[in-house]
């Protein structure tokens, strides 16, 4: 075997069980503990002014800060080399938030209009109410996006593979762009874990993750990351100063312990997930009830090349399948019986759910078909079970049409 250099950096996995606790454990335990409290006494008045004010890093309300939530925005620090880490109690949160740092009134979030139901809901609802501005455009042109920004652009937002549509945008040369006007580019990286690829180097200045998804560990525990590589210290001074205090949106204690745990087994299971993913969607392309099957990770998919180019091997544990109408879709998912009906991504378990009739009911029909959802579509979150079993549990759901 190969002698290691006493200098070598450590790498994700194991990082993923490296963090010092800021402080000693008592009773030396091995995982941090859960500090299920309100508030932190102190010995004296100047430290909890030192507190308050930011000039220390103990906590004094956990509305604002926690050690266990702290200890697991630190692993988090260690696996993305960030500068700061923020955990909010949803990723929907970690979002509203980091758009909070920037957006204003007379202000526009330049985006696509294939966006998550509720992301769409939050920037043109929302966001809206308060004057600002949302402006949809094709993200895979690079000179519209050239001409929707301008001097009142606050950020570029955009999902690393939008959900469900499977779309991939060059975030190198949307980077580029958005740079040259000093405007900030966010990126939903839910779809892969962050353990993938670097996204600091990618030209991203923040990352989104809803840790709900793969981070949970089996969808454990709600919860959001703002992964902060610091080109832009408004996100420091409002986030922990301002909106902790202001939003109070900051994760829970247990979910942190819970989710720590998780990222201790995060690339296993990852790994795991998207090889199922990648046999899955090659196994279904040969099923003649299926009309169409969305997966990046299938060769002759229009964004294969440009995923492995910027994320690496994997493509996610997410894909869509068409089928010939509606009613054959829902059909389908009422005659499944491995695979489970229910809304979230990245359980340990296989889900199903048809976009169009539930994260994206509140839109239109002309709206979905505008944002490419299609009443045709199931949305597949692969697990950990076996190829073999989900892929007969298809099958038998689709011979009872």
């Amino acid at each position: 075997m190969e002698q290691l250099s006493e200098n070598a950096p450590l790498e994700g996995a194991t990082l993923a069980t490296l963090t010092d606790y800021p402080k000693p454990d008592a009773y030396g335990a091995m995982s941090m503990p859960v500090y299920h409290c309100c508030s932190f006494e102190f010995e004296t008045a100047k430290q909890m002014t030192d507190s308050f004010t930011g000039r220390t890093l103990d906590p004094e309300y956990s509305r604002v800060m926690n050690p266990t939530v702290t200890f697991f925005e630190n692993r988090v620090k260690s696996l993305t080399g960030a500068n700061n880490v923020y955990a909010f109690n949803t990723g929907m949160a970690a979002i509203a938030n980091v758009l909070f740092c920037f957006a204003s009134a007379g202000k526009n979030i330049v985006t696509s209009n294939h966006l998550f139901g509720n992301t769409v809901s939050l920037m043109k609802t929302t966001l809206g109410r308060f004057g600002v501005e949302t402006r949809e455009v094709n993200l895979l042109d690079i000179d519209a996006v050239r001409g929707a920004i301008d001097e009142n652009t606050c950020c570029l937002f955009f999902e690393i593979i939008t959900n469900p549509q499977q779309e991939v945008a060059d975030v190198t040369a949307l980077a580029e762009i958005a740079h040259s006007h000093n405007v900030p580019v966010i990126a939903d990286t839910t779809l892969i874990p962050f353990t993938e690829f670097d996204g600091r180097k990618l030209g991203m200045d923040a990352q989104i993750v809803s840790s709900t998804k793969y981070i949970s560990a089996g969808a454990t525990s709600l919860g959001g990351l703002l992964i902060d590589y610091g080109t832009f210290p408004v996100i420091k001074i409002r986030t922990r100063g301002e909106l902790f205090f202001n939003m109070g949106a900051i994760m829970t204690p247990h979910a942190a312990y819970m989710q720590t745990v998780g990222l201790e087994s995060l690339q296993a299971r990852y790994r795991l997930q998207a090889d199922n993913a990648q046999k899955l969607a090659t196994l279904l392309t040969t099923v003649p009830a299926i009309k169409h099957v969305n997966y990046t990770g299938l060769p002759d998919n229009p964004f294969y090349e440009l995923t492995r180019k910027l994320y690496g091997p994997t493509s996610g544990a997410m894909l869509t399948i068409d089928l010939e109408d509606k009613s054959a879709a829902i059909q389908f998912l009422n005659s499944l019986k491995v695979i489970h009906r229910s809304s979230n991504l990245f359980d340990n378990r296989s889900l199903a759910l048809h976009p169009a009739s539930t994260i994206y009911a509140g839109f239109s029909g002309s709206q979905r078909r505008a944002m490419d959802v299609y009443d045709t579509t199931i949305r597949l979150s692969v697990g950990l079970e076996s190829v073999n079993d989900l892929f007969n549990d298809i099958v038998q759901a689709l011979e009872r049409q």
